[in-house]
């Protein structure tokens, strides 16, 4: 990658770093808070028959990641047209 500048460079790192952050949290909470901790009052809930803390320990934490890889994809795309070092 070629920046223009290195205060592009850091923003550019500074803007990544942040995603990262923010998507993890979101899996975190997912997989753990709704997976583990929550499952109890989630258990309490049935979609199609099952328990949705047992959907969010088996299923759902997958879906949230298979999500948050596509967003990933997309955000990091509109952030490497910001910054102009993108593949095209």
């Amino acid at each position: 990658m070629a920046f223009k500048n290195e205060g592009d460079a850091k923003a550019y790192w500074k803007e990544n770093v942040s995603l990262m952050f923010k998507l993890l949290i979101v899996w975190f909470v997912v997989s753990f808070g709704c997976g583990i901790l929550l499952v109890d009052v989630l258990n309490q809930i049935q979609i199609g028959g099952y328990k949705l803390g047992f959907w969010f320990a088996q299923q759902g934490a997958i879906y949230t990641f298979v999500v948050l890889i596509f967003v990933y994809t997309k955000k990091m795309g509109d952030l490497d047209s910001k910054y102009g070092v993108d593949e095209d």
